[in-house]
């Protein structure tokens, strides 16, 4: 069998920044182990696939070690895919998955628009042990969603974590964002996920559900501009309008594209 396969820079208007993700577009689903291990072998933090059901597309997104409900940048990678190399005409695409439907639609100067269900973080006590395995000393506050979001006040902390990832997989949530005002923008991040597979992503699109809302209460503003990454950064912009959602928009690069054999 063979498949077509996309290599996808996403939050990025050029190849080699932001977030890569393999995107498999599909006539039916193939066995979920398949899926699984194809992921595995692209080794990316995320491979999206997606089958088309009338107007709509069903997507799904593989870790190398687990399916997981929500993925932003793979979502951002196959919208790219579908509009600009297989040549959709929608001005609208749907997308039915695990956290629902969500909508990708074509924005001004190059900018795919996501729209999301927005998450509603609570302030929780420092967890015992994990700003240890951060390597971090002061936080202002601590939120939890699906992951932990601590905020610093110091944006200087962040460019030099060096997380330990085997203490960071003990604790219950899909993975730790620190993030703090600065740098030019509203707000940067960094995000940690080895429970899933991932020690650092890029770009997390998801965790924006939490941040956006987290940041837009805190600065006073619903339109933000956003930076994420380590060693490797990328760039989005975040609309809360107040109506349970979030837009998370950015750019996407196309790095390769070619044929999976199995």
């Amino acid at each position: 069998m063979q498949l077509e396969i996309f290599q996808v820079d996403a939050f990025s208007a050029e190849p080699f920044g932001g977030n890569p993700a393999a995107v498999i577009p599909l006539d039916s689903w193939l066995p979920d182990d398949v899926l699984q291990r194809i992921a595995e072998e692209n080794n990316l933090s995320e491979t999206a696939y997606f089958v088309r059901t009338g107007e709509t597309y069903d997507l799904r997104w593989f870790t190398p070690s687990v399916e997981v409900d929500l993925c932003g940048h793979a979502t951002l990678a196959s919208a790219y895919v579908l509009f600009e190399q297989l040549g959709e005409q929608a001005e609208v695409l749907r997308f039915n998955t695990r956290s629902g439907e969500l909508r990708v639609s074509r924005g001004a100067d190059g900018l795919l628009a996501m729209d999301f269900p927005a998450k509603q973080p609570v302030a929780i006590e420092p967890p015992a042990g994990l700003l240890e395995a951060l390597g971090l000393s002061g936080v202002d506050t601590i939120y939890q969603s699906d992951d932990y979001v601590l905020v610093v006040d110091d944006v200087a902390l962040i460019e030099p974590l060096t997380p330990d990832f085997v203490a960071l997989s003990a604790f219950p949530v899909r993975g730790i964002a620190v993030t703090a005002a600065g740098r030019g923008y509203d707000f940067v991040t960094r995000w940690f996920g080895p429970n899933v597979g991932v020690n650092e992503d890029p770009v997390t699109g998801s965790a924006h559900t939490s941040l956006a809302p987290i940041w837009a209460e805190r600065l006073g503003k619903a339109s933000l501009s956003c930076e994420q990454g380590g060693a490797r950064k990328g760039q989005l912009h975040c609309q809360v309008p107040g109506n349970g959602r979030v837009i998370i928009s950015g750019r996407a690069a196309l790095y390769l594209r070619g044929s999976v054999f199995i």
